[in-house]
Order: C-alpha cells, then structure tokens, then sequence
C-alpha cells in the first residue's frame, strides 16, 4: 500500500528537534546521544539502533529497586537514526528541563536524555495516602517525556495551595514536598465517606501535573 493514500499526519514528521510528537500518543526521537526510555515502549525504529538494559548504575539506587515499590525498567537506546515510543495509547507530554528537576510517578515515565540524573526518593506523606512510597527524580537539563492517561493539567503552586488526588499526580517540581491533607468529618464517614478523604497538599515555587485519571493503589506488601 502506498503512503499516499494515507493523510499526511499519519506519515512521519521530518525535523532537526530531537524530541518531537509524531502525534499526541507517539514521540518520535533522533538519536545521536543516548535516550534512556521504559523498557518496551518502543514501536518502531529507522537506522542503527541498538537496545541494551539500563541498569541502577550504583548499589544505592539498585536498592532502592528491590526494596521499594517504584517499579522502574528502563532501556538504554543508542546509535543513528529515529525511534518512535508510546506507552498503552497515552498521551505523550514533553518538558524541557533547564538546570532543574521534577518528581515523577515511574508509570508516567516515557524517555529522557540519557545525559539527566535519575535517582529514586521517598515521598513525603505517601504512606498515608495509599499511593506509592516513592518516585523517580529527575534533574539537570534536557527534554523528559511524559506519558499520561488522558489529557493533563498543569496546576501552578506558587499563588496558593494545590490539591490534588495523589491517584492522579503525573509529577511536580523536585524543589515542592508535599504535604497531607485530611477532609474526613464525622459525617461522611456516617455516610459511607466520598473516597476524598486525602489529598496532596503543593504550595510554593513550581507546578504539579495531574492526569485524567486516578491509578489504582500501589499495593505495599
């Protein structure tokens, strides 16, 4: 079958970014320096590109793996030419880190550059709230591609207090350490409750992405 039968969006993009959205559940990248991406999310590829297991790289992080329950498989992807990845037809999302760094739920992690620090963190009031204990951290400066269910919403914490489902928390800034929130009254609890009873709780300088979408609770046992 002809490519010209096809509409001219569904045929591959041709540029010089390295990190580009081939459409809006697919990132496309040219390789030169590595990209470090969720084991399997490739689905297609141009050139000569090779796929190698990324490791923890250091006995500290490797520990992390094991003992915690940020679940994080990534891949090394080196050579020349264009990889496409997507993840589950999620919505691809790109940030561009200048010198900076953000806390990122593992499920919501596509690729970044291989050249950002990558480190997993304990995160602050999560084990009252049922979702996972810890995060990846990212930092430095390069591009991260993030991969939500459904559309995001970017939600700026320095004019206020955010709050947000931590369900649905895509990532925040690395510099905000969230704090609990607990809406319970004597009431709803009577009631049967409305599954809101806590929240996480954002407020300085930097932004928190939440998805369309609530994750079911990361089991801890």
């Amino acid at each position: 079958m002809r490519s010209e039968l096809f509409a001219q969006d569904n045929l591959p993009k041709q540029s010089n970014e390295r990190f580009l959205l081939q459409n809006s559940q697919t990132l496309r990248v040219g390789l030169g320096p590595d990209v470090l991406a969720a084991k399997g999310s490739m689905i297609a590829y141009q050139g000569n590109v090779s796929f190698d297991h990324e490791g923890a790289g250091s006995i500290g992080k490797l520990a992390k793996k094991v003992l915690t329950s940020e679940n994080l498989a990534l891949m090394r992807v080196s050579g020349q030419g264009v990889v496409y990845f997507a993840e589950q037809a999620g919505y691809v999302n790109l940030m561009h880190l200048e010198n900076e760094g953000i806390s990122i739920n593992a499920r919501n992690l596509l690729a970044f550059d291989a050249t950002l620090q990558w480190d997993i963190n304990r995160t602050k009031g999560a084990g009252m709230m049922g979702a996972g204990l810890f995060n990846t951290t990212i930092g430095g400066t390069g591009t991260v591609a993030i991969n939500a269910v459904g559309l995001v919403t970017v939600l700026d914490c320095s004019q206020g207090p955010v709050y947000v489902d931590s369900d649905a928390a895509v990532c925040w800034s690395a510099n905000l350490e969230p704090g609990v929130k607990n809406s319970m009254n004597a009431r709803s609890m009577l009631r049967g409750g409305t599954g809101e009873a806590l929240q996480y709780v954002f407020h300085g300088p930097g932004f928190v992405v939440v998805q369309a979408f609530e994750w079911s609770p990361v089991p801890t046992s």
